[in-house]
């Protein structure tokens, strides 16, 4: 390789044949498909017109291009399409400079257009070493229609402060007001953050029926609506090898007929839904922004990040939800129904 700087740079029509260089390069020297990718069959024509919307970003060591992609904006998400590396220009950053100047580019919206909420790929089953790639970008999969995984980065987070337990607890009341059956939230948080306390809120603002507890002794809990809406499944995935053992627990709701929260989801919960809330509780302890007087109160706030992914999310008002901030998304009684593990 070249001593050569990396650049990258938006590029449109007027650079179509360096675009399909790249991308003939990148797709020919992967492994055979079946069938084959749709890349293969682009000419300068195609992908002139591809690039006549919001154009596409070329990396270039020198004066040699080295990386292409195609930004495709579609509703509310922006697809990176053709995106190509060059055989020689693998391994050496090309791809994930690439990835981090198109989150630049729909961020900085020159066009007026809108911000997009999030990116989206589309990688081929048959390539998980590809898949692995995207997910380590902070990519996270919502969909799979053989041979095609869709993958998406949402690029907004929202953030509100928690001060206290009752804060929190509101906090999920607010949230539940938005709430529909179907809906699916994967909760995180290291022990003690306050997730059984946010789902209580939920199970409040839901009004169902039962005493919101941890369900760290059994897997799953099904909460039954007292208000004529959805259910609340509240799931414990901390000791399931894998999603599809919720099967066997033969719960009295459906997914789709409920709220579902997935405490301890992240990585297993994805396959449930295209779409879901992502919720990390954070302990503010240690931070420079709880000063002595709040520690001398014994309060112990917490940071609640928000982040949707998929269309149904990308549709809910955050700022209904207190005072949230919204940042780039970072790299990256008695319970009814309850089922023990096997």
């Amino acid at each position: 390789m070249t001593d050569q700087p990396l650049v990258v740079r938006r590029v449109g029509a007027e650079s179509a044949a360096q675009v399909l260089a790249v991308v003939r390069a990148a797709f020919e020297a992967r492994p055979p498909l079946d069938p084959p990718a749709a890349a293969l069959g682009e000419t300068e024509e195609s992908i002139r017109r591809l690039l006549s919307g919001r154009g596409g970003l070329l990396a270039c060591l020198g004066e040699e291009p080295v990386g292409a992609l195609v930004l495709d904006p579609v509703g509310s998400t922006t697809y990176l399409r053709r995106f190509g590396v060059t055989p020689a220009a693998q391994g050496h950053g090309v791809a994930a400079a690439l990835i981090e100047a198109a989150v630049e580019a729909v961020l900085d919206d020159p066009d007026g257009t809108g911000v997009p909420d999030d990116l989206t790929v589309v990688a081929r089953e048959e390539l998980p070493a590809t898949i692995r790639f995207w997910e380590r970008q902070g990519f996270r999969e919502i969909r799979r229609e053989s041979p095609n995984v869709e993958l998406r980065r949402p690029l907004h987070t929202h953030v509100v402060q928690a001060p206290d337990p009752e804060s929190m607890r509101a906090l999920g009341r607010s949230l539940a007001r938005q709430l529909a059956a179907g809906d699916l939230i994967v909760l995180s948080g290291e022990l003690g953050a306050g997730k059984t306390t946010f789902t209580q809120g939920l199970g409040a603002g839901l009004g169902v029926r039962g005493d919101v507890t941890s369900p760290t002794f059994v897997i799953a809990r099904v909460h039954p609506s007292l208000a004529g809406g959805p259910d609340l499944v509240h799931v414990d995935a901390y000791r399931l090898g894998g999603l599809d053992e919720l099967d066997d627990l033969d719960l009295d709701t459906s997914f789709d007929e409920a709220v579902t929260v997935v405490e301890w989801g992240e990585g297993l919960a994805e396959g449930l839904s295209e779409s879901r809330l992502e919720v990390v509780i954070r302990r503010s302890e240690g931070e420079e922004t709880v000063d002595s007087h709040e520690e001398e109160d014994g309060l112990d706030p917490r940071r609640v990040e928000l982040t949707p992914v998929g269309p149904r999310w990308n549709r809910v008002s955050f700022g209904r939800l207190g005072r949230p901030v919204t940042l780039p998304a970072q790299r990256p009684g008695s319970s009814h129904g309850a089922r023990t593990g096997k």
